[in-house]
């Protein structure tokens, strides 16, 4: 259930199979093409998709710099349907006070007779941390490494 005081959602149409999107959310040389909005540069450090695995990106600005980024475990995993993960757990498993905000993000995959229904769902504990995310550009941020997603995806790259 969405929560409008707590959660900050995203939807849309991929014109791409499920299992395309999936494999770009999974496999690490296709998630590090997209995850950070352009020009920054993802690399992925560890890419566990199943519950309980690690995911720990780093982030780079000039491409030889990097700075953590994500440091995640995932809780859910169902192969082309939906994955959870948070960042108030990290991947060693010891509760975390991630920056800028802790979250519990749902992607869902769906079918869609123009290819794929993606929705996120971002939980936030508080309205505070919610709205935070919110005013530090969630839409922009989100929205952007989605329509990088959605290229990389449509056009045949996350093969």
């Amino acid at each position: 259930m969405i929560d409008p005081e707590l959660d900050l959602t995203l939807h849309r149409i991929i014109r791409a199979p499920r299992q395309r999107i999936w494999d770009a959310w999974t496999r690490p040389e296709q998630f590090a093409k997209w995850w950070t909005p352009s020009p920054t540069v993802t690399r992925v450090e560890r890419l566990e998709p199943r519950p309980g695995g690690a995911l720990v990106t780093q982030m780079s600005d000039d491409g030889e710099a990097f700075v953590p980024h994500m440091d995640a475990v995932f809780l859910v995993a169902e192969p082309s349907e939906r994955l959870v993960f948070t960042n108030a757990i990290d991947s060693s498993w010891r509760p975390a006070v991630p920056a800028p905000v802790p979250m519990t993000a749902e992607i869902t995959l769906t079918e869609h007779a123009d290819g794929t229904e993606y929705n996120v769902v971002v939980r936030h504990g508080n309205p505070s941390d919610r709205n935070r995310h919110n005013n530090l550009g969630f839409y922009d941020g989100w929205g952007s490494v989605t329509t990088a997603l959605a290229e990389l995806v449509e056009n045949g790259a996350g093969k």
